[in-house]
Order: C-alpha cells, then sequence, then structure tokens
C-alpha cells in the first residue's frame, strides 16, 4: 500500500508540474502569484484534479443502453444545462491550490525556456563551514564509530590471542577495539551574486509599468536564486536624480519630472565600488525605463558609463523597455546603436506587456552569464 500511494503521489506531482508548465505564461503574467509568496513556498491555483475513479448511481437509475426508450434515441436528451434545474446537494468545481516550493518553481521555469545554467565568476570572501572527515582515532562518540574498522580490530585480537574459531566465527569487540572517524571543519568559499535594480520613476512611468518590473524581478530572483547560494539585492529609483531605496519603496514609490538616466548607472556603480568587488561577486545589473532621457548629451554620458565601468565589472547588464504612452523609447534604439543590435556586452529586451514577460526572461537568462 505505501509503494501504490508513493506511485500515486509521483504521478500526481507530475500532473501539477505539467499543468504549471501548460499554463506558465499565464502565471509570468498574473501579480496573485506574487501575493501568494511564502517564505520558500508558492501557492498556485489549478483547475481541480481528480483521479479518475468509477461513480455508481442509485439502483432506480438507468445506464447506457438501459431503461425506457428506443433503439436509435440520443442519449443524455433533456437533460439540465449549467446555470438550469434547481439547487443541488452535489459539490460543484472548484481550483486546487497547490504549494510549489521557489526551486520548483525555478526548474520549470528553466525547463519551458531552456535557460543554461550560470558560470560563476568570482567568490566572496564570505565562506560556508564544511565537515571532512580525515581519519581514524581510538576514542569518540558512538556516533561516529566506524563498524568495519572496529570488526577488524576485533577480528585482529581474536585471532591473535587463539579465541578465533572458523567453525563460530562470533566476534565481540571490547573497549579497545573500537575506531572513530575523526573529522575537521575548515571554510569553503561561497559564489554570491548582487543584483542591482534600477527603475525609472518619472511622470511616463505609471502603475502598470511599475507592475512589470515587480513581475519581472520576482522571476529574475527566482531563478538566479537557484544559482547561487547567497544573493544580494540593491534597489535604486530615478528620476532627474539617483537614490537608492528598500524594495517595498521601489516599487510603489510615485515620482514625477524629468529622467537622467546617468544618475542611476553612477549610483550603481558608487554602490559596486565601495562594497561589491568585481573579482570576488557576480553582479548583475537590471535597468527598466520606458525610454526617455532629458537630453542626448545624458545618453552619452550613460554610453560612457557602461563601456568603461559598468560592464567590465558585470556578468550580465540588462536593459528592460516597459512600453508607455507617453514615453518615446528612444534610449533602447540608442543602445542599440552604440553597441550593436546583436552585442555581447548588453542585453536589451522591449517589454509591450505582461505577455511579453517570459519573452523578456528568456532574452535576458539565456546568455548563461
Amino acid at each position: 500500500m505505501p509503494m501504490k500511494m508513493e506511485s500515486d503521489l509521483n504521478r500526481f506531482r507530475k500532473i501539477v508540474r505539467g499543468k504549471i508548465k501548460g499554463e506558465l505564461r499565464r502565471f509570468i503574467a498574473n501579480g496573485d502569484l506574487i501575493g501568494r509568496q511564502g517564505k520558500k513556498l508558492v501557492t498556485i491555483p489549478l483547475p481541480r484534479i481528480d483521479i479518475p475513479h468509477f461513480q455508481f448511481g442509485g439502483e432506480q437509475q438507468g445506464g447506457t443502453g438501459q431503461g425506457e426508450g428506443e433503439v436509435g434515441d440520443a442519449v443524455g436528451q433533456g437533460q439540465p444545462q449549467p446555470g438550469e434545474g434547481e439547487a443541488g446537494d452535489q459539490e460543484g468545481k472548484h481550483s486546487l491550490e497547490v504549494d510549489v516550493s521557489l526551486d520548483e518553481l525555478a526548474s520549470i521555469l528553466g525547463e519551458e525556456l531552456e535557460l543554461p545554467n550560470i558560470e560563476n565568476k568570482g567568490k566572496k570572501n564570505i565562506e560556508n563551514r564544511q565537515i571532512k572527515y580525515t581519519g581514524i582515532l581510538k576514542q569518540g562518540p558512538e556516533s561516529l564509530r566506524h563498524f568495519k574498522r572496529t570488526f577488524k580490530e576485533a577480528l585482529k585480537r581474536s585471532i591473535a590471542s587463539g579465541t578465533y574459531d572458523p567453525d563460530n566465527p562470533i566476534i565481540v569487540p571490547v573497549k579497545d577495539d573500537k575506531r572513530f572517524r575523526s573529522y575537521k571543519v575548515f571554510n569553503q568559499p561561497v559564489a554570491n551574486a548582487l543584483i542591482v535594480y534600477m527603475m525609472d520613476v518619472s511622470g511616463s512611468m505609471g502603475d502598470e509599468q511599475k507592475e512589470i518590473v515587480r513581475l519581472t524581478s520576482f522571476w529574475l530572483d527566482t531563478w538566479l536564486q537557484t544559482q547561487y547560494k547567497g544573493l544580494d539585492r540593491r534597489y535604486i529609483i530615478h528620476d532627474a536624480t539617483a537614490r537608492e531605496v528598500d524594495q517595498d519603496t521601489f516599487y510603489r514609490t510615485k515620482e514625477s519630472g524629468g529622467t537622467l538616466i546617468s544618475s542611476a548607472y553612477r549610483l550603481a556603480l558608487k554602490i559596486m565600488e565601495e562594497e561589491y568587488p568585481p573579482a570576488e561577486w557576480n553582479v548583475y545589473l537590471f535597468h527598466f525605463s520606458d525610454g526617455d532621457n532629458w537630453s542626448g548629451n545624458d545618453t552619452t554620458e550613460c554610453m560612457k558609463l557602461l563601456e568603461e565601468s559598468l560592464l567590465p565589472a558585470s556578468n550580465l547588464f540588462c536593459y528592460g523597455q516597459v512600453e508607455s504612452r507617453y514615453g518615446s523609447g528612444q534610449f533602447l534604439r540608442d543602445l542599440q546603436k552604440h553597441f550593436g543590435e546583436t552585442s555581447e556586452d548588453i542585453t536589451v529586451a522591449q517589454i509591450k506587456d505582461r505577455d511579453a514577460i517570459i519573452d523578456a526572461l528568456k532574452t535576458f537568462l539565456g546568455k548563461g552569464k
């Protein structure tokens, strides 16, 4: 019975995984999914899933080919349609909510988008404590007793003392026979990553544009967390000036005014230089804007900052242009003109609406950097 239950559970998991993959585009575009996020789990609503089974009716009911009627009559005529008939006493159809771990969700995302694993570039100066068994001791706790070495010592003692009987080979270890594993604690460097999110919060970026940025960031986080043991996040908002904020402020700030994109790039560079040495950190820069910039001179300054400082110090620089009725979209064209439309140095994506988020994720993460 336990084996049958385990088989059914595995089958159920495969069904759920298949349902999620089939609805992944809808889930990615749905902001409610993030609202269902727990510490390590996300609650996902799925259409009700039932394991097929027979349901028997009452004795007074006829089956197909039974009861009143003539040969050739259509089966099922006269049955009430949905929304018709009297109230019943049976349960209706409901959605099923299943808890899915963020790791499992990231795995599904990686499979569906065919994302490559990331090659780590650096090591942070923080290290994990690791235990390595290095030898054998004559003393130690019972939990570390080495059975084979203990038995071997007891056998050697029994043979040497002449008490060993090949016809009745009973070996009983004594205290002096016991051997224990010895271990050593050492520190192992851990690959960590920094994500810097930058967002234009000028007057042309509305609530829907910010929601698209929030959804995109959630899925970027979900994937990158599976690639690194540690993940630092920093948030920068900018209009004509830039400032660092916490995550909640990043998504909820309402600003107005003009835009100087270079202010965000300079602040990101300052954070990296002061706290995140590029030789030891894997740095990811994501900038979201509707494409407006105050002047051509500031755009020139942005290209200089990218080319001379930000790109050499980072694994990946991604620019996501969120379409807005008030935005010109010019900055994406400026990036493509300066670096080339197929540049390996930068990655750009045009996010017209929520349905385009999944394509942006594929573009951003598809290089495996």
